[in-house]
């Protein structure tokens, strides 16, 4: 049987004869402790985005984003936390790291633990103890790449869980009460996303598709929060239309149209070749608000970053650091370094010498290597650590360089330096 989600209920419990319920999410609002449980801060004040200072040799700027849960100072790399957790990591290596922002997926948590464990934990802040701002994806995505026997209409998706094979149907306002109850501080609305290539008359059908989910969801948002700044949670709309300029402009003016917090870039880095991608990209930003935070979906290798970063965006995501790092390969400031390799047995120099990570502090590259070789858990979780340290130090690097005029001079000796570190080691002995 299908699993209905119905947009006139009050609550996302089981109520009676079966129906799901959907009630407002109370927010927790001081810091108190309860056996088992902490409550995490709200209400520091108006959420929203501001530009603090615009690059003068290109488009990068800085900016901040103010959240119920925290402050994010922009460009911004958000680890990715599917499932409430980033990969091998606690919330408390995040934070020394220098996360102020996780990514987790509506999609995945409305599977697996289920939203009454959620909202019994008092949201999705206190189940996974993370304090800072938490960004949902809708799990359209995963819907489409993930899930059995899907079948997309105009009203909403219908799909199979590929955990347990059970039957779903989600509406896109279903989706937004599902991030509204996991309470998390910027939710993004259901949206179609096309893998490439893709023809046109489809890529036409899935981006109105997304445009009609995005009014449908800014209506419940307007519906179920006050129209005030304190304490809101901020939609993003997404701009889809695959390769195809006029669908991109399109989506993006009518977007506008709607009137969001911010605009995400989705339907990149599905297979197009990289200069294709730098062209949608750059395509795309020229229709968005300049007051607006700007969001590039699951694109995650430094060079690309900063390619983006110079062209306008403020906020990154993507598994790389730590799927990368479970697999034995680090990110240098000399490039892509892969640990198991024989060259790395006896050599007992950090993964980067410029790098004040836990790791590079106090291990060296071969005993990383003879964790990886003997399949040792601690291995795949000092290499995961040293890459989302690393990423984030990157995106402090850059917000530094941006503040200082010096962006394009910082990207120019990244990109010198940055190649690829197994290749230089190879060549050095």
């Amino acid at each position: 049987m299908f699993t209905p989600l119905h947009p006139e209920s009050p609550s996302l419990e089981t109520g009676d004869k079966g129906k799901i319920k959907i009630k407002p999410s109370r927010r927790p609002r001081h810091l108190v402790r309860v056996p088992l449980q902490k409550t995490f801060v709200t209400g520091r004040g108006v959420t929203g985005f501001t530009i603090v200072y615009k690059n003068k040799n290109s488009a990068a700027r800085l900016g901040k984003i103010i959240t119920a849960h925290g402050e994010i100072d922009t460009p911004c790399f958000m680890p990715v936390g599917t499932q409430g957790t980033v990969k091998a990591l606690s919330p408390e290596e995040l934070k020394d790291c220098g996360a102020q922002i996780i990514l987790s997926n509506a999609y995945h948590l409305f599977l697996r633990p289920g939203m009454e464990v959620i909202k019994k934990a008092g949201g999705l802040h206190n189940f996974i103890s993370w304090p800072g701002p938490i960004l949902t994806d809708s799990g359209g995505y995963q819907v489409f790449s993930l899930a059995l026997l899907r079948k997309v209409s105009d009203e909403g998706v219908q799909f199979q869980s590929h955990i347990d094979g059970m039957k779903h149907f989600l509406l896109p306002e279903d989706v937004i009460r599902i991030q509204k109850e996991l309470d998390s501080d910027i939710i993004m609305p259901l949206d179609e996303c096309v893998h490439y290539p893709c023809s046109k008359d489809y890529a036409t059908v899935a981006m109105k598709r997304t445009l009609d989910w995005a009014k449908r969801s800014k209506v419940v948002t307007s519906h179920q929060s006050p129209v005030t700044s304190q304490n809101r949670q901020l939609l993003f709309g997404i701009v889809q239309g695959a390769t195809y300029e006029d669908l991109r402009k399109e989506c993006a003016e009518r977007l506008v149209e709607i009137g969001v917090d911010g605009y995400a870039i989705g339907g990149v880095s599905v297979g197009e070749p990289k200069n294709l991608r730098y062209n949608i990209v750059n395509f795309s930003l020229g229709f968005l608000p300049q007051d607006k935070p700007r969001y590039l979906m699951g694109l995650g290798m430094p060079q690309d970053i900063i390619e983006a970063v110079e062209l306008g965006v403020d906020m990154f995501d993507c598994v790389i650091p730590t799927r990368y790092g479970r697999n034995g390969t680090a990110f240098t400031s000399e490039g892509k370094l892969t640990i198991r390799n024989a060259p790395y047995t006896e050599d007992f120099n950090p993964l980067d010498a410029k790098c004040s990570c836990y790791t590079c502090q106090s291990f060296s590259r071969a005993y990383l290597r003879h964790l990886f070789n003997t399949d040792e858990i601690l291995g795949l979780r000092l290499v995961s650590l040293h890459n989302v340290h690393f990423y984030l130090e990157l995106m402090r690097k850059i917000r530094e360089a941006i503040r200082q005029d010096k962006f394009i001079e910082f990207k120019k000796r990244f990109l010198s330096n940055y190649s690829n570190a197994d290749f230089r080691k190879s060549n050095a002995d």
